[in-house]
């Protein structure tokens, strides 16, 4: 069942101010001292994953609850970090980032694009976490990075944590999904979890900081087995997992109808599809 739009109550520019300003006052500081303590941890990339978790989940939910925004998580126990799942969520939000760094399992890992690096003091905290992320640049740099994401998942068994439409949608409607979390599906044989997000660009829009208290209902469907999949059929994949999310938004954010042949953004890493 599609949860109610989320309750909103109207916030007056100077508490939004300060609740922007309060949340900077609680990253910077935070993301300082994490970043020290990376670089203390530079030889074992696996223990600045977790730290990374660590921090992930004090700064993602102490940002929400300095927005209050509060998450509201149906079948939460899918989230399980004793077994490992590519978990992938719908993008329309600034709050997504929060609740994926402060949701993700302790044995999982954010990727993300290349170009999140360059986000003030987060960016340089995420290079340094040893989380992992993606170059879309050209077919050459994707099939090396993508390569390199499925060792670092096989060698300490991490979940994955992804939002597969590449950019925050811009109205809140479902975009179609790139491919490269097929390709990972099928190189890892990682289960992917569909992690919906109802209504959140209502309460934090994409690009903005025009922040509306309130509640985020999130909803953790149920695994979907890859066992099966095959890096050649990844748009007919691509389309199945995109048609889950279909079914679980409400009216206000159901996708267009699919193209025939979406463009390909991760392009097919067949080195990368080896188990």
């Amino acid at each position: 069942m599609t949860p109610p739009p989320p309750d909103r109550k109207p916030v007056s520019k100077p508490s939004l101010v300060a609740r922007i300003v309060l949340a900077f006052l609680l990253i910077v500081p935070a993301s300082i001292v994490y970043m020290a303590l990376c670089l203390l941890l530079v030889p074992s990339r696996y223990l600045r994953i977790l730290a990374g978790n660590v921090y992930g989940k004090l700064i993602g939910r102490n940002v929400l609850r300095t927005c209050s925004i509060r998450p509201v998580i149906a079948n939460l126990s899918r989230v399980d970090g004793r077994r490992p799942a590519l978990y992938v969520c719908n993008h329309a939000s600034t709050a997504d980032m929060w609740v994926g760094m402060w949701l993700c399992p302790f044995s999982g890992c954010g990727v993300a694009k290349k170009e999140v690096a360059r986000i003030p003091f987060f960016g340089q905290a995420y290079f340094l976490s040893g989380h992992l992320m993606l170059d879309r640049g050209n077919r050459e740099r994707a099939i090396a990075s993508m390569e390199r994401v499925k060792k670092v998942v096989q060698r300490h068994g991490l979940s994955l944590w992804m939002w597969p439409e590449g950019t925050r949608s811009r109205d809140g409607r479902l975009q179609p999904l790139k491919k490269g979390f097929v390709h990972l599906a099928v190189a890892t044989g990682l289960p992917i979890v569909p992690v919906v997000f109802h209504d959140a660009d209502l309460l934090w829009p994409g690009r903005t900081f025009r922040i509306t208290p309130g509640d985020l209902h999130i909803e953790v469907l149920e695994p979907i087995d890859t066992s099966s999949w095959e890096a050649d059929r990844a748009q007919d994949h691509a389309e199945e997992v995109w048609s889950v999310f279909q079914q679980a938004l409400g009216p206000r954010q159901k996708g267009q109808d699919l193209p025939s042949s979406p463009p390909l953004s991760e392009p097919p890493p067949a080195e990368s599809t080896s188990q």
